[in-house]
């Protein structure tokens, strides 16, 4: 099986892996996930707004340029390297595209959890998340 890599790129440093779950969704960092048959660069809705207005072609904002150009590389480079050519897809936090994104991610945060309303993507679905389905689990395997 294989499995899928997601990365965050941010102000704060390097990329850094994170976990496959919708908590791991922010508005001002940029995830590029690699599902192998896709490679998806979603950028979170305040970075899509500033890259939307341009900032990236002001000099005072090269630090933001370099931000949006370093996951773009990585993704060509994956892309370079694989047979079959995965799809290469680009999005905005709350855009149509992002569907590539959302459809992998565990739903920890949905529309009827406590966490609702939190500054975090939620993610309406009737599946539960893998808290859920392990604390479901471990109760039926106490049950016999």
């Amino acid at each position: 099986m294989i499995q899928p890599t997601l990365f965050s790129y941010s102000f704060g440093g390097p990329p850094t892996p994170v976990l496959l779950d919708v908590s791991s969704i922010s508005p001002d960092c940029i995830l590029l996930f690699d599902s192998y048959f896709y490679v998806v660069v979603h950028y979170g809705s305040t970075i899509a707004q500033w890259r939307k207005l341009g900032y990236q072609n002001d000099p005072s904002h090269e630090n933001f340029k370099k931000l949006l150009e370093a996951p773009v590389q990585d993704a060509e480079a994956l892309l370079a390297e694989r047979i079959p050519v995965p799809k290469f897809i680009k999005c905005d936090q709350h855009g149509s595209q992002a569907r590539f994104l959302l459809a992998k991610l565990n739903p920890s945060v949905t529309h009827t959890t406590s966490q609702y309303g939190n500054n975090s993507e939620v993610i309406f679905t009737d599946d539960v998340s893998l808290q859920v389905f392990v604390d479901h689990l471990q109760k039926l395997a106490a049950q016999s």
